[in-house]
């Protein structure tokens, strides 16, 4: 082979730029050891191939840079194929600041254990303190101080009450100041259940960043500047951030979109959305279940998903794919002074 020829000539690369966001195995000349070639391979997703060459994310480790005239070979793959495992054992408190990480606010500050939360208004999860453990002072200070820096930030004051979790006497605190509150489910499913789930993977394509044609279709987008400001940085905050799509036709947002962010062995699962006309053909499920296989490829074997109570129909789907709920918690909203 000659490696200056176009990609085209060469009868073992069976990939091209429209199989970027797919899982792919690529061998490329990596070095001349005396004048004998060195090749390696890379299994991973395709994130990107422009005229600089292609990128391939695998499993762990940084991403692989091939310059397309290094390229050997390369293929389209099956999805990694998650290995069945028990969920992981974790306590309601942890997983609730596993979730923080996944969705980590523009600005964070802390009031002793609880952690103050905000992102020009952009979801509850991320304006709102959670209150895990000792506030540091007691409750009515604590919760005096709360309202204090939300209505600095010109935000409504939200305090994520968990229990077990928050202190003993914050609901009878909030009951007394008058809050409302709006319960969320916590739901569980082991990744391998998920990975195996529906039909359609295929169509499915995964990016590190949400461009615009995902953002299209992402029901939150507001148009407000600042709004969107924070909700970039909210949606690519997390260790390991993934972003699925099923691709529509030309010119059209995609049919369904995901988000998925992965750290050590949960992964969580958000932004599930699927266009009205697309409803009913397995998409959501699909690609759900590409996510999962790679988050179960970067060592992840439980999945979760925080849903609001009254989203029966959201529930009742994650139901039919082996979600049980792991506990509940609640937003309380202190009314305004």
């Amino acid at each position: 082979m000659t490696t200056g020829s176009p990609v085209e000539d060469r009868p073992e690369v069976r990939i091209d730029r429209s199989d970027v966001g797919r899982r792919v195995s690529v061998r490329r000349l990596a070095e001349f050891v005396d004048d004998r070639p060195v090749f390696r391979d890379s299994i991973g997703v395709l994130t990107s191939w422009d005229d600089e060459g292609l990128t391939v994310v695998p499993r762990s480790g940084g991403p692989v840079h091939v310059p397309e005239k290094l390229l050997v070979a390369g293929k389209v793959v099956p999805p990694f194929p998650a290995r069945r495992a028990p969920l992981p054992v974790v306590a309601p408190v942890e997983l609730q600041r596993i979730a923080g990480r996944g969705w980590p606010a523009v600005e964070q500050e802390p009031l002793g254990e609880w952690t103050l939360r905000a992102a020009a208004g952009f979801t509850r999860r991320a304006n709102s303190v959670q209150a895990l453990g000792d506030p540091g002072v007691p409750l009515p200070q604590a919760l005096a101080a709360v309202r204090a820096w939300y209505a600095a930030r010109g935000l409504p004051a939200y305090v994520e009450v968990v229990s077990p979790g928050s202190p003993d006497r914050l609901v009878a605190e909030l009951d007394r100041l008058g809050a409302g509150y709006a319960p969320t489910l916590v739901l569980t499913a082991p990744l391998a259940l998920l990975a195996r789930a529906g039909t359609g993977h295929d169509r499915v394509r995964l990016a590190r960043t949400a461009d615009a044609a995902w953002l299209s279709a992402y029901r939150r987008v507001t148009g407000d500047p600042a709004v969107e400001e924070a909700a970039l940085e909210v949606l690519h905050g997390g260790p390991s951030v993934w972003f699925a799509s099923v691709p529509g036709a030309p010119g059209q947002p995609p049919l369904a979109i995901g988000r998925c962010v992965i750290e050590g062995s949960w992964a969580c699962f958000g932004a599930i959305e699927v266009q009205p006309y697309a409803r009913r053909a397995g998409l959501g499920t699909a690609v759900m279940a590409v996510l999962a296989s790679r988050a179960a490829e970067e060592g992840a074997s439980g999945g979760y998903l925080q849903v609001e109570a009254e989203n029966t129909g959201a529930i009742a789907l994650y139901d039919g794919l082996g979600f049980t709920t792991s506990h509940t918690y609640h937003y309380a909203r202190l009314p305004q002074e």
